[in-house]
């Protein structure tokens, strides 16, 4: 299944991860967004962690044809996304995402934090409570510590 990938963090356009896997892989790149979903810090990066009425902003990112399956293979081992492998910190998923340009809903990729990740994040975690990583408006739980 040939799907573009919603980004959310390091790999948005103009990021570190964007320039290291996606510079010159992709067609084209566009702001989308993301509900039913929350962001946390990870610290570093962010996860994005499945939520009623949260909204993640990031982009639609798609991958030129001949670059598609070697890039999945990429940002997998970059999320550390191994099917079926409790390790995982990522899930991969489909989801609909919409364009903020014209507000057309499309099927996306989208890595989420793995459930076990999730819960800790839920407990312990800085939400970024704006749903934008760049300008991480976060909110610490009450129960968070560094670590």
């Amino acid at each position: 299944m040939t799907l573009p990938f919603f980004v959310y963090g390091t790999l948005r356009p103009g990021e570190p991860n964007h320039d290291a896997f996606l510079r010159g892989r992709t067609g084209a790149e566009e702001p989308a967004r993301l509900t039913g979903a929350v962001l946390y810090d990870g610290p570093g990066y962010p996860y994005a962690v499945p939520e009623p009425g949260g909204v993640v902003r990031g982009d639609l990112v798609t991958a030129l044809p001949d670059a598609y399956e070697a890039l999945l293979t990429t940002l997998d081992e970059l999320e550390e996304y191994v099917p079926g492998d409790p390790r995982s910190l990522y899930e991969r998923a489909v989801c609909e995402v919409t364009r903020e340009t014209d507000g057309t809903a499309v099927r996306a990729w989208v890595y989420f934090a793995a459930p076990p990740v999730a819960a800790s994040l839920r407990t312990r975690g800085t939400r970024i409570t704006n749903g934008d990583w760049r300008t991480r408006g976060g909110e610490r739980h009450p129960g968070y510590a560094e670590g």
